[in-house]
């Protein structure tokens, strides 16, 4: 640690934000000077007639080195101005940033006293958190301002492995600890922060996420239902069909109904965008796509419509997609979704971990858009009421800077939060261990970066692009940090400093440790046990679970009273034959006024044996005789007791016209 109350050199030079300082030659066999000798990033205080302007080393050189032992050498430092410290009108020392007073040639300097770093660093503001120390005196907290934190959005930048998941569960916690109500949303694409926040987080996963498909947009709905831009035809019977579902679910079931109420003048269909979180029916949306197909005269035109219904009913029945489209009725809860995601109330959960391993690889930019979109529109028609802040990792696979890469909405979902999102109380963090490979847009609108040992000169280059502190020689370590250290400017942060992060206890690290292959080389591990383990999960990945509660509502609902004593992972069906259906369709009638999703796990139902299979009435007829019957895939999700090849039970309650 620097001493600081002796004089080390004086000012030769300044220009601009930066002076060089010359030092003084050391005294023979004089110890003092050798622990005041400045390194990289050591702040040093300059006294001026009016202020004590500080300054950072930027860089240490000696032009012309001595040729022989004995010869004297010139000893030059850089600076940066970085802020000056004065006594405002109650006679108190503050530090303000920038430079009102200069430091004239000649002017001597020193290293800063440890009640100037206080004041520096620390300053008044009560509403700091503290996330570790200083590297130039380990008994200075390291403290960041959190409005202006959250207000401006901040990044963690790093390469793998040096400590930036620490990092980030570290700063959240510091906010967390002083602001027990906060609204944090962090998407986790590894599964490894819920260690990190246990008894305080809403975890949200693929076995318990609830996102129904009508909160999609329309382009998050072709992502997921065609999944090809080029297909035009399909995308047009879509964007013309999906506000005719919002329509006939909003009006009722029967689509005679529907069609006699949209003519009258009191209903306005043009309410139903094709953007708007309006719930609508699969099973309407597929009907439409019938009823198109009896009208055209031309059979050649049939085929984008019946592409269109193969893909909507194969992705609607796969289990992966339960989380979407898996639930027993469609029902209007948008502001349970919004309340679970967003923490209102807090419940003693003030962060959401939305785990996304185990979601289709195909739909994880989908389901992000649609977080990110949320938490933008939230902010906005919530007019700041409840600010949200969207912790973003692996920010790379988001907003890659490569126009031809990643999902456009998402893209723009998170642009709009980082360009338009402090005004209405939306903040963003971004985590990412490839700087070089993020919207350089998207980076430059973070005010507060914490960067941490970085190798790779195109990361450095750009993180230093998008730096414009005057402190950002500090950048020069980057590739010399060591472990839990970080270079931390911007506006959340008094000063460009180097920090040491605190360390987390074992119990609140995140599960990111890297796999130790030296020691689990040494001696054979696991059995046929673990292989099953392994096959288990990885085939029951995305299908989600049923709970015990859904279990009985499904019984009862069905007057089932024989249901087995199972676990909730192994539920079974009782048969529903033609002769009690006339009993079960009314006790469904009210099972939308459900208080909760109640998610429908289609991973369980298997078809039952044909000789076993009791047939039920056949569907209503939807399709014109003459045209040929579409070919109806098989029903992973329908009940045990039915026939693969009749509509599942589900399907036939959404289209069962009022009485």
């Amino acid at each position: 640690m620097l001493n600081g109350d002796s004089s080390i050199g004086r000012i030769v030079s300044v220009t601009g934000g930066k002076a060089i300082l010359m030092l003084d030659p050391p005294a023979e066999g004089s110890p003092a000077m050798a622990g005041n000798r400045p390194e990289m990033g050591t702040l040093l205080a300059i006294d001026t007639s009016n202020t004590i302007v500080l300054a950072i080393v930027s860089a240490l050189s000696v032009p012309v080195p001595a040729q022989r032992d004995g010869e004297g050498e010139i000893w030059i430092a850089e600076l940066n101005l970085v802020g000056e410290l004065s006594r405002d009108r109650h006679s108190e020392t503050r530090f303000n940033r920038g430079v009102t007073s200069y430091p004239a040639l000649g002017d001597r300097v020193r290293v800063a006293a440890k009640s100037e770093l206080q004041l520096a660093f620390y300053g008044f503001d009560s509403d700091s958190v503290r996330v570790g120390t200083l590297r130039q005196d380990s008994t200075i907290p390291a403290i960041i301002k959190v409005d202006d934190l959250l207000g401006k959005h901040f990044a963690i930048l790093g390469t793998t492995g040096t400590g930036k998941s620490c990092g980030t569960a570290l700063i959240l916690r510091a906010i967390l600890d002083k602001h027990p109500a906060a609204h944090i949303v962090l998407l986790d694409p590894h599964n490894e922060y819920a260690s990190a926040f246990q008894g305080r987080a809403e975890v949200i996963s693929p076995r318990n996420l609830q996102l129904p498909f009508w909160l999609l947009t329309f382009e998050e709905a072709v992502e997921v239902l065609i999944g090809d831009v080029t297909r035009k035809a399909e995308i047009e019977i879509l964007q013309e069909l999906i506000p005719l579902a919002k329509a006939r679910y909003g009006i009722g079931r029967s689509p005679d109904a529907v069609n006699q109420r949209l003519r009258r003048p009191s209903i306005d269909p043009s309410r139903y965008t094709i953007d708007s979180p309006v719930p609508y029916r699969i099973s309407d949306l597929v009907s439409l796509i019938d009823e198109r197909m009896g009208k055209l005269e031309n059979k050649r035109d049939l085929a984008p419509y019946r592409q269109l219904r193969a893909h909507i009913e194969s992705i609607s029945s796969d289990v992966r997609y339960a989380f979407m489209f898996g639930s027993v009725t469609v029902y209007d809860g948008m502001a349970q979704i919004l309340g679970r995601i967003f923490r209102v109330p807090v419940d003693n959960k003030p962060i959401t971990i939305l785990e996304l391993t185990g979601l289709p690889t195909e739909i994880i930019n989908v389901v992000v858009s649609v977080i990110c979109r949320m938490t933008f529109d939230f902010a906005l028609w919530g007019e700041g009421q409840v600010p949200v802040t969207l912790v973003c990792e692996e920010a790379h696979r988001y907003i890659p800077a490569n126009t031809d890469l990643g999902f456009e909405p998402c893209k723009r979902a998170i642009a709009r939060i980082a360009k338009e999102g402090r005004k209405y109380g939306a903040s963003l963090c971004i985590v990412t261990q490839r700087p070089a490979e993020i919207d350089p847009t998207i980076l430059s609108q973070c005010n507060t970066v914490f960067a941490l040992r970085m190798s790779n000169d195109r990361d450095q280059n750009i993180v230093k692009a998008a730096v414009s502190d005057p402190g950002s020689g500090l950048l020069e370590f980057l590739p010399a940090l060591g472990q839990r250290e970080a270079i931390a400017f911007g506006d959340g942060v008094s000063l460009p400093v180097r920090i040491h992060f605190d360390e987390l206890p074992e119990d609140c690290l995140p599960r990111s440790a890297a796999a130790r292959f030296t020691h689990c080389w040494q001696q054979s591990i696991g059995d046929q046990k673990l292989l099953e383990h392994i096959v288990e999960r990885w085939r029951s990945l995305g299908s989600g679970q049923v709970t015990a509660t859904t279990h009985e509502l499904f019984a009862e609902s069905l007057a089932v009273s024989d249901m087995d004593d199972r676990s909730a992972t192994s539920p079974s069906y009782a048969s529903t034959s033609t002769d009690n259906l006339d009993e079960v369709l009314p006790a469904l009638e009210n099972i939308h006024e459900l208080p909760e999703h109640a998610p429908y796990a289609p991973r369980f139902a298997q078809p039952a044996p044909a000789s076993t299979a009791k047939p039920l009435r056949p569907p209503e007829q939807t399709s014109p005789p003459q045209l040929r019957a579409v070919p109806q895939p098989q029903r992973a999700n329908a009940p045990p007791a039915t026939s693969a090849a009749l509509k599942s039970l589900r399907e036939r309650l959404m289209q069962r016209p009022q009485r």
